[in-house]
C-alpha cells in the first residue's frame, strides 16, 4: 500500500515540475520531463520489414511516441514536434502562471493519469512606450497528463488540454423565466 502512495506522490511531483518548468521558461528542464521513446530518430537504412512507420506502431506499448494537444491546436506527435511547440510558446509568452485545481492522480502499473484544471494567468509583451507587462489574461483549461515510469522516474508521455467554454450572460438569460 505504501508503494502506491509513493507512486502517486512521485507522479504529483512530476506533474508539478512540468508546470513549474513552463512557468520559468526552462526549456531544458521541460525537455527532460518528457518521455524519450527514441522513435524520433532517423530511420535505419533497411525499412521496417512489415512496412510500418513510427505512427503505425503507436499501439505497440514501449515504442509509442509522445503526443501533445494544446488548446486550439492539432495533435502534435513525436518528441521534435512537441518540444518545438513548447519552445514557441516560451518564446512568445512574457509571463505565465498555472494555478492547478481539481487534481486527480491514478496509477496503474507503469502508467499514471493526471487530470486537472489549469487556471492560467498570462501576459503579453509590454506596450511599445512602457516597460511593464502587457495586459494579463486569464484562461480556464482542463488537462489530462499521462506519465510512464522509467528508470529515471515518471516521464510525461502525453498532454492534452482543452479550453473550458464559459457561459455568457445572454445564454444564461435564455433559460431564465421572464
Amino acid at each position: 500500500m505504501t508503494g502506491a502512495r509513493t507512486d502517486v506522490e512521485q507522479v504529483e511531483r512530476a506533474n508539478t515540475a512540468f508546470y513549474e518548468a513552463l512557468e520559468r521558461g526552462d526549456f531544458d528542464e521541460l525537455s527532460d520531463l518528457w518521455l524519450d521513446t527514441g522513435t524520433d530518430a532517423a530511420p535505419e537504412a533497411d525499412p521496417d520489414p512489415d512496412g510500418r512507420d513510427d505512427e503505425d506502431i503507436a499501439d505497440d506499448g514501449d515504442e509509442a511516441p509522445i503526443s501533445c494537444v494544446h488548446p486550439g491546436w492539432p495533435v502534435l506527435t513525436g518528441r521534435g514536434e512537441v518540444l518545438r511547440s513548447y519552445a514557441l510558446i516560451m518564446a512568445n509568452t512574457e509571463y505565465i502562471q498555472f494555478f492547478l485545481t481539481d487534481v486527480h492522480v491514478g496509477v496503474a502499473g507503469d502508467t499514471a493519469l493526471v487530470t486537472c484544471t489549469e487556471n492560467i494567468l498570462s501576459g503579453g509583451p509590454p506596450p511599445e512606450a512602457g516597460g511593464e507587462l502587457g495586459p494579463l489574461v486569464g484562461q480556464l483549461v482542463v488537462a489530462t497528463n499521462v506519465f510512464r515510469r522509467t528508470d529515471d522516474g515518471w516521464k510525461l508521455w502525453s498532454h492534452h488540454a482543452s479550453p473550458v467554454l464559459a457561459e455568457s450572460d445572454d445564454e444564461e438569460g435564455e433559460d431564465s423565466p421572464s
